[in-house]
């Protein structure tokens, strides 16, 4: 019976030993490390209830197909709010089929972005929204006149009436991209990462705590800071080796030769499940995007652990949808 008991008392202290990982001050070091260059990700961007009627007029432009030549695609198309916010294709297909020459990136978290597109040529969500409606490879609508005509439904006028009450005549296509911020400013995902650096250092493994350590102290963060951990600056791709790209990036909105193949940042939230990657979604696996940044951004060689340590802290970063 004494042997017995005995045998259960260790058994019920490795169960504890296992769950319950012995935190030093090192851990407590790498928490308090990390949350001063990433910081905490807001409770919210946006007065929801005093929002509410924007919001929901954002929601259901998001969806509206009517807003695209054909009636086939919407923001939703390329955007997939049941996908992480991408449609996990290299580049998105348009009205006709026709394809762009960049990777969609995700909705989720956008507002975090300093900038929208990969070259920042909106300067909000709002600004960012109304792009591609006009497009003509992608929702291909030859004016505003007929983005507004496609929505002067009794539905439609009651909503934009709703969401801008103080104005004589709120269907406007202005209207349309501020709705449409208004509800991306609600799609904020929270992860494990976030009760990390909220003070529970167990939320987040042994090894994902190693590869944070390495996304550190190699040089990750002097691009992906902040709450999205990316989306708060510019940098050239191909930094200290030049990267095969015939895309010119910010250049083409700038014409400034500095500007020539920078992209913006991207963020890093969700980014085990929003491949492909790259401004033209070019490359396929996680794997080789870390190796990528190490070799052509940073100027180091990853080792197998190494890929596989930070890979493992991403995945930390990926939220429950």
């Amino acid at each position: 019976m004494k042997f017995n008991f005995i045998i259960f008392g260790i058994f019920i202290f490795g169960i504890i030993n296992c769950s319950g990982q012995k935190i030093n001050q090192h851990d407590k070091a790498l928490q308090q490390q990390a949350l001063s260059i990433f910081g905490q990700l807001p409770t919210n961007l946006i007065d929801v209830q005093k929002e509410s009627a924007k919001i929901k007029l954002g929601k259901k432009l998001f969806l509206e197909k009517k807003l695209s030549i054909n009636n086939t695609i919407s923001c939703n198309s390329c955007h997939k709010l049941d996908q992480y916010g991408v449609d996990n294709e290299s580049t998105s297909p348009g009205h006709d089929g026709t394809r762009g020459d960049r990777n969609s990136p995700t909705v989720y978290n956008a507002a975090l972005n300093f900038s929208q597109f990969w070259d920042g040529r909106a300067v909000d969500l709002a600004d960012q929204a109304i792009g591609p409606i006009l497009n003509p490879i992608e929702h291909g609508l030859p004016s505003e006149e007929v983005a507004i005509e496609r929505l002067s439904s009794k539905e439609y006028l009651k909503l934009f009436k709703d969401a801008f009450p103080k104005q004589s005549n709120p269907l406007k296509y202005i209207n349309i991209g501020i709705a449409i911020g208004q509800f991306e400013k609600t799609l904020l995902t929270k992860t494990r990462f976030d009760d990390y650096l909220s003070g529970d250092i167990r939320a987040l493994s042994i090894k994902e705590r190693k590869g944070l350590k390495k996304f550190i102290e190699t040089g990750c963060t002097s691009c992906h800071q902040g709450p999205g951990l990316g989306g708060t600056s510019y940098q050239k791709l191909g930094l200290v080796k030049p990267y095969e790209t015939r895309d010119l990036g910010r250049y083409q909105v700038t014409k400034k030769k500095r500007d020539r193949y920078k992209f913006k940042v991207p963020l890093l939230r969700n980014i085990t499940k929003t491949a492909p990657y790259l401004h033209d979604g070019s490359i396929a696996s996680l794997d080789k995007t870390i190796e990528i940044m190490f070799e052509y951004q940073l100027g180091k060689s990853p080792t197998t652990d190494d890929i596989e340590d930070i890979k493992a802290f991403l995945g930390s970063l990926e939220a429950k949808m």
